[in-house]
């Protein structure tokens, strides 16, 4: 396993990202090449984003408050219609081998809009992304807001960075069948979904050593078109304190097989590929995979980790194609075959772990 990687996380500045210069666009495409191409680790940051920074410090402490809940109340807030796409989700995943996932627990919401007005038949067809919002408006009313206003900031990052994709398969002479990929993107707002992450202490990390401890999230890839992150925090007793296990954090499998740590600064927020974005881009750019390795170690005792992320992906009927003279054998991934839109493409791949609200072993 490769040491921390901190000088391949190729980084970006948001005002470069917004500007129109033709200089800075054929630099920030040598950029995006570094990040996502055969060399790279599959991860992107972009820097300097005005008021990422405040948002990412109000509302990670949040799921520290909510995870003290009583855990009937926060049960209260799971949705198991929607396979528990929305609300609280706890104990409900199953890992490699059928496990139940105890490590972690979860709050989803589409950022983007609250889907209340959603049709019934959407409902019950694509019910991980058309039922609405839960919010905990009694016992944590604040959660709304802060989550809404951080979750809307990096989609509107991510749909900038699916713009610069498009240049980046123009420039290698590919495109997409059904419109570009940052039209692809931007059209399933309705389908966006965030994930704000309690990372729960292992009762057995004193016991052993740092740097083995197990994943927190075992190797995946995502099955959204772009993946939004913001960096990690970790606390003790209510307060932030540093990562206590520097071999804890997030892994990424690079293209050549190499598990690689990568650290993404506070202001920074990272993007990372999709199975959707693969299939539009005939394999261009490949989905990366990830895992999250555990705190191990006495100073890891009673630690917490709280991250959010955010899954910028296609609307349900969106058609899963691959751009002309692309080779389906080359772009095979995850639940793909050709045919599904994007509803059934996702629907397929949560049914892997859940069914109706049992896991799927």
């Amino acid at each position: 396993m490769l040491p921390n990687a901190l000088d391949r996380l190729v980084t970006i500045e948001f005002d470069d990202l917004c500007s129109s210069d033709p200089l800075l666009r054929g630099n920030l495409l040598q950029s995006l090449e570094k990040a996502y191409g055969h060399e790279g680790l599959g991860i992107l940051a972009v820097a300097g984003v005005p008021s990422f920074p405040e948002l990412r410090q109000k509302l990670l402490p949040l799921t520290a408050q909510f995870a003290a809940l009583p855990e009937g109340v926060r049960e209260s807030y799971a949705d198991p219609a929607s396979s528990y796409s929305f609300g609280w989700s706890h104990g409900k995943e199953a890992l490699d081998g059928g496990q139940l996932d105890l490590l972690k627990g979860s709050f989803y919401a589409n950022p983007m809009q609250d889907n209340e007005d959603m049709e019934a038949h959407l409902r019950q067809q694509y019910p991980s992304y058309c039922r609405p919002n839960i919010w905990p408006e009694k016992h944590l009313p604040q959660l709304r807001l802060v989550f809404q206003a951080l979750g809307q900031l990096m989609a509107l990052v991510g749909e900038r960075v699916a713009a610069l994709c498009d240049l980046y398969m123009l420039q290698k002479g590919m495109q997409p069948c059904s419109g570009t990929l940052q039209e692809i993107v931007a059209r399933g707002r309705p389908c966006y979904k965030a994930r704000l992450l309690h990372y729960f202490t292992n009762p057995d990390c004193s016991k052993q050593a740092p740097g083995l401890q197990p994943a927190w999230c075992g190797w995946h890839t995502d099955h959204s078109s772009l993946t939004g992150l913001a960096s990690a925090m970790y606390m003790r007793d209510g307060e932030q304190i540093p990562n206590p296990d520097s071999a804890s954090g997030l892994y990424i499998r690079d293209q050549r097989g190499r598990a690689v740590q990568v650290r993404v600064p506070e202001d920074h927020i990272a993007f990372q590929m999709g199975e959707a974005m693969q299939i539009h881009s005939g394999g261009l750019l490949q989905a990366t995979m990830h895992c999250v390795k555990g705190a191990a170690g006495p100073a890891a005792v009673d630690v917490t980790r709280h991250s959010f992320a955010v899954f910028m992906q296609p609307r349900w009927d969106q058609p899963m194609e691959i751009p002309s003279g692309a080779e389906a054998a080359k772009v095979g991934v995850g639940q793909w075959r050709p045919g599904l839109d994007f509803g059934q493409f996702s629907e397929l791949t949560v049914q892997q772990y859940y069914s109706n609200g049992n896991v799927k072993t």
